[in-house]
């Protein structure tokens, strides 16, 4: 009996794995999380497959589950919204698989930062202008972000920052930016990327807050946000320049003058 997590994808049913759909065509029960996986993506399941939506238990009725199967000897896929290692609350249910001695695999999932950037067909990262991508979120009541993880203080990098269930707090998070980044800075909000309902909104930070209304925007807002979703910066990496060198490539010029070394009496 093994438990797999698999990473539904952010919302679409076609950006599933390869892996996590066969999988979910196999398994007898399948535990997901109703509030946030589409219910197309249960097309992947077996006729006949047990469905148990886990939006309205706890983690003790959730391990109860796992514990049916163990007795029942059938394996079980627990689908997870995005990705299961990104705010997946999957850490306490495999201490309580480990204590229950049964196994489990992770299968990654596309996780819905990169969705939103697809939706928008922004580069995250470009080369002088910002190589680092800061994954966060503002304190919920379910569980709240260390004081030195803040935004204010991460905005200090001022790198790409990728804000996830920002649309509640769209004022608080624009004034904690404004602390570092330049109010022309590139903002973007896309809410539910992938599903048929996605939104987007594209401005800046001085801009975003006048541009939308209260409450406008919900939970499931992704914020990206950094001088690299703007498109007039031009800064191209070297990796496929006519004269960057590498083990698989070696510029004509180059090879040109080896070979005429290579006949020279």
């Amino acid at each position: 009996m093994k438990v797999y997590f698999i990473g539904a994808g952010p919302g679409a049913a076609d950006l599933i794995t390869l892996r996590g759909a066969r999988l979910l065509g196999q398994v007898r029960m399948v535990l997901y999380a109703g509030s946030l996986v589409p219910t197309a993506m249960l097309e992947h399941c077996q006729p006949g497959a047990e469905l148990i939506d886990t939006a309205a238990l706890d983690l003790e009725q959730q391990q109860a589950c796992y514990v049916r199967a163990q007795q029942e000897d059938i394996d079980v896929v627990r689908l997870h919204s995005g990705d299961p290692a990104i705010y997946g609350a999957t850490a306490e249910q495999m201490r309580r698989l480990d204590a229950l001695g049964i196994a489990y695999e992770v299968v990654p999932g596309v996780s819905s930062f990169t969705a939103a950037a697809a939706a928008v067909s922004a580069e995250l990262t470009k080369p002088e202008v910002s190589q680092s991508v800061i994954l966060t979120r503002v304190s919920g009541r379910a569980s709240a972000v260390p004081e030195s993880e803040s935004i204010a203080s991460l905005a200090a990098h001022r790198a790409t920052m990728c804000i996830f269930l920002s649309g509640p707090h769209l004022a608080k998070i624009v004034r904690d930016l404004l602390l570092h980044y330049p109010p022309t800075t590139p903002v973007t909000l896309v809410y539910r990327a992938s599903w048929p309902e996605q939104r987007i909104y594209q401005g800046t930070l001085e801009k975003v807050i006048d541009e939308n209304r209260r409450g406008e925007w919900n939970l499931t807002t992704m914020m990206l946000v950094g001088a690299a979703l703007d498109r007039e910066q031009i800064a191209e990496s070297s990796l496929y320049s006519k004269q960057f060198t590498h083990l698989f490539r070696v510029p004509k010029k180059l090879n040109a003058e080896a070979q005429a070394e290579d006949v020279t009496p």
